[in-house]
């Protein structure tokens, strides 16, 4: 069986995370699975088992997914979207796959829907269309506009035999964020969260007893850093605090290891290990993005979340208010984040215990899988 995956990341990462986390559970099931990737390049993410095509990548004016821009930081153009789009389709027609699956489309990227109504005409034409599903996170940005749920709802009709949502509706329904209509719910497959596999265990000391800062990059994360850095300067805590900076964002890494003493604050890039150095801390902080919430509930760190709320954004803000009604969780708005107000978050839950969610709840990418191939049957019988 073939797949391919059609997604689009614009600001962080998490996107392409998920879908590669799916690419990954379908080809150790013995799929064919290949990604076309439209965002910046995430070379720290691995594509294990699937064939990466890049598209020419876009990314996002910060928080302004209308406005999006190329590679070199200038508007986006004509010949760029109408480049993506034939880079799309032509892979469709050369793969011919038994499975389509769109990442977050048609419930958002409106800004690409010429791309992706493309990419869903040619598929319908084919003389075996494909079977057609969208995948989508536990919560979605609510739609500005009455239009826009009535667009999605034609869309799915349209075009798709299923939603494959990354929740578990015990936790998080996807009605808490999204409109559902009637013609919209017999569609929605709910797989679990998507997290890769638990890291594997080792001898590695790095991060014991940290405080550990993760933000993602650029203006997104850079509020949290200041404020992680000027709280260890502040000696307001004993840990010592490990705070993972981008690559890209030298110049702020920089900045921040000057405002601490280094044996109280150690500033470096994102590393691979991340998940294995969440294992190994007191407590972690950070945005609240669904891979790295999902990260820090599943190695049961003390949690406190700062959502990113710039523009129109309110996906983190709803997921972080949900979470933090568990023991060990807290959130902290970033209109109220200073050094001060985050050593109390982080003492109001240091020591706490998360409970665990259910192996089932946490699934999500094998149980996809299994829910595709159902469907699948159906389809062809």
């Amino acid at each position: 069986m073939k797949l391919l995956i059609a997604v689009t990341h614009l600001l962080g990462t998490g996107h392409l995370s998920r879908a590669l986390a799916l690419a990954e559970a379908f080809a150790a099931r013995g799929w064919s699975v290949d990604v076309a990737s439209g965002g910046r390049p995430a070379p720290h993410l691995g594509s294990s088992g699937a064939t990466l095509h890049q598209l020419p990548p876009l990314a996002s004016d910060g928080a302004d997914f209308a406005t999006l821009l190329a590679a070199e930081g200038r508007p986006a153009d004509a010949a760029l979207f109408a480049s993506r789009q034939t880079m799309l389709t032509g892979l469709l027609d050369s793969l011919r796959p038994d499975v389509l699956i769109t990442e977050l489309f048609p419930f958002g990227r409106r800004a690409l829907a010429a791309e992706f109504d493309a990419l869903l005409e040619r598929a319908r034409a084919l003389p075996r269309p494909p079977l057609t599903l969208a995948s989508v996170r536990d919560i979605l940005a609510p739609p500005s506009k009455p239009k826009r749920v009535a667009e999605t709802e034609d869309r799915l009709l349209r075009f798709y035999d299923g939603v494959l949502v990354h929740s578990d509706p015990a936790l998080i329904p996807l009605e808490d964020s999204w409109p559902l209509t009637p013609a919209m719910r017999p569609l929605l497959r709910y797989t679990g969260f998507v997290v890769p596999p638990p890291p594997v265990p080792d001898d590695g000391t790095d991060g014991n007893a940290e405080i550990l800062v993760t933000a993602g990059g650029g203006p997104v994360g850079r509020p949290v850093f200041e404020a992680a850095a000027l709280c260890a300067a502040s000696g307001a805590l004993p840990q010592r605090w490990r705070l993972l900076v981008a690559k890209g964002d030298a110049a702020l890494a920089d900045r921040l290891r000057a405002m601490a003493p280094a044996d109280r604050l150690l500033v470096e890039p994102v590393r691979p290990d991340f998940r294995a150095l969440l294992g190994r801390a007191s407590a972690t902080v950070g945005r609240c993005g669904y891979n790295t919430a999902l990260d820090c509930l599943t190695a049961g760190v003390p949690s406190v979340f700062c959502p990113f709320e710039d523009g129109k954004e309110v996906e983190q803000t709803i997921r972080a208010a949900i979470l933090a009604r568990q023991p060990g969780i807290a959130t902290l708005r970033e209109a109220d984040l200073t050094p001060d107000s985050l050593a109390r978050a982080l003492t109001s839950v240091l020591g706490a215990r998360i409970p665990p969610l259910s192996p089932a709840s946490l699934a999500g990418a094998a149980r996809s899988v299994e829910i595709v191939e159902t469907l699948l049957a159906e389809k062809t019988s």
